[in-house]
């Protein structure tokens, strides 16, 4: 079993040797060998870039409307991104640990830079269309509507995973889910790759009031087995709440990094931010000779986007050398589980409070923006509308109509599960892998007002 917090000196702490493990959750007693140049994680992340739930991002919201005339981020784009400034903080963290640590340079440490792109790149497979609205739609949907009928049929901890639905513990199981059909199942990813992109790594039962947590209780035990493997400390006053794996910190930072920063420079190309907003807002990042000089290259450069693409950058990077900086600084604090703050929140005094300010502009400017909010309103009026219509054809199968929804479900979701629990999953499985306009199409068939073409 996972080892127990302890709050004095001697507290354990987790060790890179075993918390970076070539080993593949699902291929436990398979050992092949393979005669070719990629790495163990560079195959983790070619997985993910060629598989379909991957793709379906490049139709998924991320904050704006999917684009028309201007292309803003979508999630697939955002993943991209933050997968490239995520495997920057793991080359950089590896060249200061392999200083500090001279030992650890010709070990999986080495690796750390493609372990953390590929984490990157799996951290929002598992959020549903329409942003972080498609979530609470779902979540809603049983805490708050219709399905509060169900409450009675199901264990506690099966009724937390459905009114605390999170797209974080959602991935987790996409990566690690037997689909109908396969064998072995799932994405066949490392321990150490999956562990990466947990960032709550406790069960629904702890999540608390923001809803967040790290794995459904259909995936207890596989994490259990992961974190078990790697050597992640359990809480002792909760045996199903771990101290984060390390290279989370920095799968976080990744995305803190990349969605604030492309949030504002979408903003500007959406003419939701002036251009002398945008530029005081990322321009305070640097001190007053950084200031200068970012001034003096805009001298060089006409065009107003293309100044805001260079500052853009310089504060980004900026960001990853302030985090590396943290995490290095940090490292023991982390392995010892007692490090459980995000690195962008404890940075610098300037550049914290430069994010600070960008994150408040967010929250009052351009996630309340019209068009954001409309696009949250249709999103969450669709999902509630499948889901209110899906669970209700698992939970009378009988029903000529539920007999018609049914069939138009893949066969790799389990559907026909033997308990309404797997088949209740089923239906989030369906809905939350739509892209946008298939949800939204799908919509409009079953609600009659639009008839296939062939």
């Amino acid at each position: 079993m996972a080892k127990a917090v302890h709050n004095d000196s001697d507290s354990p702490r987790m060790e890179w040797g075993k918390l970076l493990t070539t080993r593949r959750l699902g291929l436990e007693a398979y050992h092949t060998k393979r005669n070719e140049k990629r790495s163990t994680f560079q195959r983790d992340y070619d997985r993910l870039v060629f598989s379909a739930p991957f793709r379906r991002l490049q139709n998924k919201t991320q904050v704006f409307p999917l684009p028309g005339s201007i292309f803003v981020h979508n999630r697939l784009t955002h993943s991209l991104e933050v997968s490239c400034v995520g495997r920057s903080l793991g080359t950089e963290v590896y060249e200061c640990l392999s200083k500090k640590h001279p030992e650890l340079r010709d070990t999986l440490l080495t690796e750390i830079g493609t372990i953390v792109s590929a984490a990157c790149l799996a951290h929002d497979m598992g959020n549903p269309p329409f942003g972080h609205s498609g979530e609470k739609a779902i979540s809603s949907y049983f805490a708050e509507q219709k399905g509060q009928r169900l409450k009675e049929l199901f264990t506690e901890e099966q009724w937390q995973d459905l009114i605390h639905f999170e797209g974080n513990a959602n991935a987790l199981r996409l990566l690690t889910h037997q689909f109908l059909g396969r064998r072995q199942g799932g994405f066949v990813m490392t321990y150490t790759t999956l562990a990466s992109i947990v960032k709550y790594p406790f069960a629904s039962s702890l999540a608390g009031e923001k809803s967040k947590f790290g794995f459904f209780t259909t995936e207890e035990e596989r994490f259990k087995n992961i974190a078990d493997e790697l050597g992640m400390i359990c809480m002792r006053e909760h045996p199903l709440r771990y101290c984060r794996h390390p290279l989370v910190f920095l799968v976080e930072a990744a995305d803190d990094i990349c969605y604030q920063i492309m949030d504002i420079e979408d903003s500007h190309k959406l003419k939701i931010l002036t251009t002398d907003e945008t530029i005081e807002l990322l321009i305070n990042y640097f001190d007053e000779p950084g200031q200068a000089h970012i001034r003096d290259t805009f001298k060089l450069v006409d065009d107003v986007n293309e100044q805001i693409a260079y500052l853009r950058s310089s504060v980004i990077g900026l960001l990853i050398n302030e985090c590396v900086k943290l995490f290095v600084e940090k490292e023991d604090d982390i392995l010892r589980g007692t490090f459980q703050k995000s690195l962008i929140s404890c940075i610098s005094e300037r550049p914290r409070k430069a994010y600070q300010a960008c994150t408040k502009t967010a929250y009052n400017r351009i996630y309340r923006a019209r068009l954001v909010l409309e696009v949250e309103l249709a999103g969450y009026q669709v999902i509630n509308t499948l889901m209110d219509l899906f669970i209700d054809a698992v939970c009378n199968p009988e029903k000529t109509y539920s007999k018609l929804l049914i069939n138009r479900v893949s066969d790799q979701y389990n559907i026909h599960g033997a308990t309404l629990f797997e088949r209740v999953q089923a239906v989030i499985d369906y809905i939350s892998g739509m892209t946008d306009v298939y949800a939204l199409d799908l919509y409009q068939k079953i609600q009659g007002n639009g008839l296939p073409m062939v």
